[in-house]
């Protein structure tokens, strides 16, 4: 039971996948759609990207809803296509009654605007970002932290083309990080480099003793060679920077399209036996599955656990 005062703080996957979304039939216990991640803590609804997985999270949303509005919080992290590719999908988005608010990291807001309204355009889109009238206008995140309700919001800088934002959500003693596009600082944008696969110190601050870890980890370390300075993670550095940063939880995140459910099977087992001889847990994405921290009182560490659609399931943590 959880004690008096304190909320869970869930967190459900509705896309899983970067680059393009990759519904085939051998991806489909991991899932096929880009990136969107549902958090909830107590009423307070926050989305993490907009990504093809969007769609069927709005949908959902107006059957739970009913004839109530609904309120939101769609936190975007950068404007590449497949974590912006939803929204124009996303229903709710086009009644007035609802209150969906869009927030970017800080000095970002205005480029954000115009990718939205670009990829509505009539050379892209038959619908123009003006009929969205339940979306608000992109606000910006302050450069510290920014509390929302409930929840306490951070934002790093990630190593991205074009540029990527992590963010850290914090609430009630438990802390999530999610870090959707970011590749391994063996070069730093701008030029200059470091020694593979060392994190500079902000980043491990950043994510120091996340009780969960959503990271991009798109690359095996043999197809990583081949990528190089395409943006994405690789999987020894995801874990290495886990299990350096006293991560609790670590969860893979935005999987290669060309990877079926029996490759990623395969990446969770080498993440797993690299991560052996510490305390850090080791799993991937999965579409619909939702983790929940829950601390059993308020001087304990958060418990994780995970419910399917159908109801809750206990995971060891």
């Amino acid at each position: 039971m959880t004690a008096p005062g304190h909320r869970d703080l869930s967190v459900r996957f509705h896309g899983v996948r970067g680059s393009i979304p990759s519904p085939a039939p051998a991806n489909m216990r991991y899932g096929g759609n880009t990136s969107c991640v549902e958090v909830r803590c107590g009423d307070q609804l926050l989305i993490l990207d907009a990504g093809s997985g969007l769609r069927l999270l709005g949908e959902e949303l107006l059957r739970e809803a009913g004839s109530r509005p609904i309120e939101a919080t769609l936190l975007l992290s950068h404007t590449h296509w497949d974590h912006i590719q939803g929204l124009p999908f996303f229903a709710p988005g086009y009644s007035e009654r609802n209150r969906v608010r869009i927030l970017s990291a800080h000095g970002r807001g205005a480029r954000m605007q115009r990718a939205l309204a670009n990829q509505m355009s009539p050379m892209h889109f038959p619908v123009g970002l003006e009929q969205m009238r339940g979306l608000a206008p992109v606000a910006e995140l302050d450069g510290g932290a920014t509390t929302l309700h409930n929840l306490v919001l951070r934002t790093l800088e990630l190593n991205h083309p074009g540029g990527c934002s992590g963010f850290r959500i914090e609430a009630d003693g438990k802390s999530l990080g999610y870090l959707p596009d970011h590749e391994p600082y063996r070069t730093v944008a701008g030029g200059g480099s470091q020694a593979a696969g060392l994190a500079p110190q902000e980043l491990l601050e950043f994510v120091h003793g996340l009780d969960l870890l959503i990271l991009d980890t798109q690359y095996t370390a043999e197809e990583y060679t081949h990528r190089f300075g395409w943006g994405h993670g690789c999987l020894p550095d995801s874990v290495q920077l886990a299990i350096e940063a006293g991560v609790r939880r670590l969860v893979l995140f935005h999987h290669d399209p060309a990877h079926d459910d029996e490759r990623i099977d395969t990446m969770v087992e080498t993440a797993r036996a690299l991560a052996r001889g510490s305390n850090l847990l080791v799993d991937a994405a999965i579409e619909n599955e939702t983790l929940v921290l829950m601390p059993a009182n308020p001087l304990q560490t958060p418990i994780l656990s995970a419910r399917s659609p159908s109801g809750p399931k206990a995971v060891t943590a």
